[in-house]
């Protein structure tokens, strides 16, 4: 179907929709960089070509017709949407999408998959942004975020999320050497101290799992990624959040132990802070960390 013979000039809508804003010939043949004359024209043409009047001319004043106003309707929100979208294009291949997330997480699930990301999509900057603290999304620093919790969440969309597992972890070479094949109070655990107590302690752990065993973890750390570095440098047992920790399941440096793998209430999520002007770029990295975080393991 040909269309163009149905639409009236691009320029008589332009004109149209000008003249509306501000009911005003002149104005808007200020605003268009065009003689009033010209306004006058563009108006005759629409309205000969829909057979219908636009404005009814008064003395020193016109009054839109309600065709007038329907058609202005749909141009002024049409208008509006293609300078969006045209906004959008122009930064999508200059933004730096700024993703906040967690040390933990940016160190052990992020990273490795950076890589991947900026080989399918070279046209686009990322900037990382890491720390335990909880990320102010209405502060306007990042463009997506990874936070663990339970959504949904007031400042943010929600794109994806994922559910995990904790289970102990440790090093082969500890495993082999722990006093008894079961847990116990004799085993080295390694303890994180956090203020955010969705990450579980050790003895929260211990209870939520129906050991009831006296933990006094012999080392603490205050990030996770020391927590897991002394784990896979065989210092004792760590929790592992399955997620993060998967790919030193996979390569060896990790093993789990056989009992005591929790699901966890709280999921990592893929936000969008609510007050961040979103581009081209950060929605299709969104995108694309949605398809990795819910990516089976």
């Amino acid at each position: 179907m040909n269309f163009r013979r149905r639409i009236p000039s691009l320029t008589a809508l332009m004109t149209l929709e000008a003249v509306l804003r501000h009911r005003s010939f002149t104005a808007a043949a200020g605003e268009l960089g065009v003689t009033q004359a010209a306004v006058s024209r563009q108006i005759a043409l629409l309205e000969d070509e829909l057979g219908v009047p636009m404005f009814v001319r008064r003395h020193r004043a016109i009054e839109p017709t309600a065709a007038s106003l329907a058609l202005g309707a749909t141009l002024a929100q049409s208008f509006a949407n293609i300078a969006d979208t045209v906004d959008a294009i122009r930064v999508s291949q200059t933004d730096v999408v700024t993703i906040g997330a967690t040390v933990a997480f940016s160190s052990f699930w992020l990273l490795p998959r950076l890589a991947e990301f900026r080989r399918e999509n070279s046209g686009v900057q990322i900037r990382v942004i890491s720390q335990d603290a909880r990320i102010d999304l209405d502060a306007g620093g990042v463009d997506i975020a990874i936070r663990y919790g339970i959504p949904p969440f007031a400042d943010a969309k929600v794109v994806a999320s994922q559910t995990d597992a904790v289970l102990p972890v440790c090093s082969p070479d500890y495993l082999r050497r722990r006093p008894t094949t079961e847990l116990s109070e004799k085993d080295d655990f390694i303890e994180t101290d956090v203020q955010d107590r969705s990450w579980l302690s050790w003895s929260q752990w211990s209870d939520e799992t129906g050991r009831h065993l006296r933990i006094k973890p012999q080392l603490r750390f205050s990030h996770y990624t020391e927590t897991i570095a002394a784990a896979r440098a065989g210092q004792g047992l760590a929790l592992g959040w399955r997620l993060l920790v998967q790919t030193f399941l996979d390569d060896g440096t990790l093993v789990a132990l056989a009992e005591g793998e929790m699901p966890t209430v709280e999921q990592y999520c893929i936000v969008l802070p609510n007050r961040r002007r979103r581009s081209l770029a950060s929605e299709h990295a969104a995108s694309w960390l949605a398809n990795a975080l819910t990516r089976p393991l």
